[in-house]
């Protein structure tokens, strides 16, 4: 009875190692996931492109790109990116109010972590 038990389980254990490979998912890799403008003026809109790349074997899918308020704006790839193949989302912030800002954007799409966050900080100096 023990060898069967042992056996099922040593089974099992291969079947799922096989079907995690049956299905791989598209991935993000980004060259960088934060980016510091450092010292901006105030009321002058900055952008910055976030370069990613497809790590995965089927084509990324961006369903959407949020942002924390209405001063930052994303801008992204909308058609699938194949394995491989580079996507951007281009972030654009206009500093209405002097002061250090940290934000978030969240990326929801079909990758293995389907929800991933990239950010922006710096500071504005008023004028």
């Amino acid at each position: 009875m023990k060898k069967i038990l042992t056996f099922c389980i040593v089974l099992l254990g291969f079947v799922t190692v096989i079907a995690m490979k049956a299905d791989p998912q598209p991935d993000f890799k980004f060259e960088k996931e934060t980016n510091d403008f450092g010292k901006i003026p105030q009321g002058k809109p900055v952008s910055y492109d976030f370069k990613f790349t497809n790590v995965g074997e089927q084509p990324l899918i961006i369903s959407n790109v949020e942002s924390t308020c209405g001063c930052t704006v994303p801008k992204y790839t909308s058609t699938p990116i194949k394995k491989g193949e580079t996507g951007t989302i281009t972030v654009t912030f206009n500093a209405a109010a002097p002061g250090a800002f940290n934000k978030a954007l969240t990326i929801k799409s079909n990758a293995k972590t389907p929800v991933k966050y990239i950010y922006i900080k710096g500071s504005v100096a008023a004028q």
